[in-house]
């Protein structure tokens, strides 16, 4: 099931945790709804609001897959470059050059979350500057038969001006989130 992901800005949290309020009671899940602040004092103040985690601020994902391609192509170059030159005929064998392509496959990839941690997420970029000048996002990811229901509870919030869509979380992993969530609260209370 494909989703889109709606963005808004606002500078009023009061706002948009009414917003949110109203779109779960609309029957929009927890999961599929995020508020993106710089102000994470402001954001723990409103308990109902659902704040991306601090690590997906961060383009720690996005530059650690950078990286772990990377690592694939140097652990390759080793193995490649071991069996064309015929390294692996020493009496120590193919162990130290496999040993070697794993250590070049986890250092780049770290090295490409390293880089990850010290830039904002990529997929956020273009909001760099409202969140710099103290506005949140609000976003929220629906399939094609919620639209209307954003369209309703929209109305009554003018303060949130729409940004734009976007690519969406996968509907697997939103669903995914929904189970663990009920597994917690409703089963194993």
């Amino acid at each position: 099931m494909k989703m889109k992901r709606h963005f808004f800005v606002s500078d009023d949290l009061d706002d948009l945790e009414k917003f949110e309020e109203e779109l779960e009671r609309a029957g929009i899940s927890t999961p599929q709804i995020h508020v993106l602040t710089l102000d994470d004092t402001g954001e723990e103040s409103h308990a109902h609001l659902h704040g991306v985690q601090s690590i997906m601020k961060k383009d720690v994902i996005h530059s650690g897959e950078y990286g772990l391609a990377v690592g694939v192509v140097a652990a390759a170059l080793v193995i490649g470059l071991t069996y064309m030159m015929e390294w692996y005929t020493s009496p120590a064998g193919w162990i130290p050059f496999i040993f070697l392509a794993i250590i070049l496959l986890g250092f780049f990839t770290w090295e490409g979350g390293f880089i990850g941690i010290q830039t904002f997420n990529t997929n956020f970029k273009r909001f760099k500057e409202d969140l710099e000048a103290g506005k949140h996002v609000f976003f929220v990811d629906l399939t094609d038969a919620q639209e209307d229901v954003l369209e309703r509870v929209m109305k009554a919030h003018p303060t949130a001006r729409m940004a734009g869509t976007g690519r969406s979380t996968p509907h697997w992993i939103v669903a995914w989130q929904q189970r663990i969530k009920g597994l917690f609260t409703e089963t194993l209370p």
